[in-house]
């Protein structure tokens, strides 16, 4: 017997329908709770103003706003509330208590229900956000009242068919007055936002969701200029692309170690100390794609593009010319400069903006600076499933602390994801430094299994080929 699930209704929020497993329960109460600056207000909004866009009238009740002030918010993710609520498919009402008003005598939300519900059938709108009620519920100075109009609000809402969102303040200490709110909705969802090593991070959970599956890990997301972007990783490996055709790496001896070059949709690590060259044979991938006419991006965390590029002009690689002709896109950041949600939605609106065929991070060794290693690991998982999932090749350089590299491939657990491992190393011979090269792996491919010593020349890379 095929299970039924509650009935839902898309967000289209980045990341969240995924997470919800189709989106919120259709008709019911979901309670988004969070403290300050965690969100709760814009994905409500949001909710609201993706489901205008699609022609579904939805309404926000706001205790804590003025109408001017949801509108701005709004214009920040480039939203024209105006023609909403001209068309009839948006409307706000604020009501916000002056800070001088006096307070007489006993009242109660009814008022306030009744005009909602009557705008709701006037317009045809079938999504509400209250946003904010404890504000306003807190001048009744009773805790049993205070229960029993969120009890009322709840049934006039759930009878008139409403997908609602109710949003309230710090869920744990909410909860303390009012326990029954878990029990009362159908889904909940928490936001909150914490500091480690001076970098903040957003996350989201879901806590509940009667009679549904859902994603119950956490997840980071961000503030953006075109929403909310929650980065999910809940179906891991499942829609990764098999490998493609051989792609050549720039480099003629290359090609022949590995057996033809990368192979199209895999994800390669080029791991070795300082100076060993791993940029080089990262940048001559990027010329060698680019004069095909395939776009590469570059994230790079190390250096800025003057630096890259001049640097480069050494072994004759022109990146130049990449980045002129608009195949080759870099961004360059300090890997603490943000938390990972911001760094990951960075790539990801390039991914979707650029739509490249390549990735290159240089290097994910720096990623340890984002906060902690599992941070590192989690913006790389979620990169790297998002490229194999895109069916986009990615080249990864990984600098290493030890002069051999053999024993060390990523440092963060990753070894699974990637599928060929290109170990670098410099060593003393003859009392001069010479370079070597070995593949430690590579799935699907018949490499070399020699180590092969190489040349940085004023022409590119150059091996002195060691037949097996």
């Amino acid at each position: 017997m095929t299970k039924t699930q509650v009935p839902k209704i898309e967000t289209n929020i980045v990341g969240l329908d995924e997470i919800l497993n189709g989106g919120l329960p259709k008709g019911e109460l979901t309670i988004v709770s969070g403290g300050p600056g965690t969100g709760k207000t814009m994905l409500g909004l949001e909710f609201l103003l993706r489901g205008a866009q699609a022609g579904n009238a939805g309404i926000i009740l706001t205790f804590e706003e003025r109408e001017q002030d949801l509108r701005n918010y709004a214009r920040g993710f480039g939203w024209d509330t105006a023609k909403y609520e001209e068309e009839n498919k948006l409307a706000i009402i604020s009501a916000r208590l002056n800070t001088d008003a006096l307070i007489s005598g006993e009242f109660d939300l009814r008022g306030i229900f009744n005009i909602l519900i009557q705008k709701a059938k006037k317009i045809n709108a079938k999504r509400v956000v209250v946003d904010g009620p404890d504000v306003f519920l807190r001048l009744l100075d009773n805790i049993s009242k205070e229960k029993s109009e969120l009890h009322n609000l709840h049934e006039k809402l759930r009878d008139s068919g409403l997908t609602t969102i109710l949003s309230v303040k710090d869920y744990t200490n909410f909860n303390q007055n009012y326990e029954f709110l878990e029990y009362m909705a159908t889904c909940v969802i928490s936001l909150d936002q914490r500091v480690y090593e001076q970098i903040s991070t957003r996350r989201l959970r879901v806590i509940k969701y009667r009679g549904n599956s859902f994603s119950r890990n956490e997840y980071p997301f961000s503030i953006t200029d075109r929403g909310i972007w929650i980065i999910p990783v809940t179906r891991a490996s499942l829609k990764h692309h098999a490998f493609g055709e051989t792609l050549h790496t720039g480099i003629e001896g290359l090609d022949r170690i590995l057996g033809g070059g990368f192979r199209r949709y895999s994800c390669n690590l080029i791991s070795g100390s300082s100076g060993t060259g791993k940029t080089t044979f990262v940048s001559s991938f990027v010329i060698s794609a680019t004069t095909k006419g395939q776009k590469v991006l570059y994230i790079d965390f190390e250096e800025s593009w003057d630096a890259l590029s001049s640097c480069m002009l050494s072994p004759g690689i022109d990146l130049q010319s990449a980045q002129d002709s608009g195949k080759l896109l870099f961004i360059s950041s300090m890997p603490e400069s943000k938390g990972i949600e911001e760094h990951l939605i960075e790539a990801f609106r390039a991914i979707e903006d650029f739509n490249p065929k390549h990735l290159i991070v240089d290097a994910i060794s720096a990623c340890d600076r984002m906060g902690t290693t599992h941070a590192a690991f989690d913006y790389l998982l979620r990169l790297i499933n998002h490229c194999k999932t895109r069916g986009i090749t990615t080249l990864l350089t990984n600098l290493t602390s030890q002069p051999d590299a053999r024993n060390e491939i990523t440092g963060i657990d990753l070894s699974s994801l990637i599928d060929t491992v290109i170990l670098l190393r410099n060593l003393e011979k003859d009392g001069n430094y010479i370079r070597e090269l070995g593949i430690l792996k590579s799935r699907g491919r018949h490499h070399s299994s020699k180590i092969h010593e190489f040349h940085i020349t004023d022409n590119g890379i150059k091996f002195d080929i060691k037949e097996s």
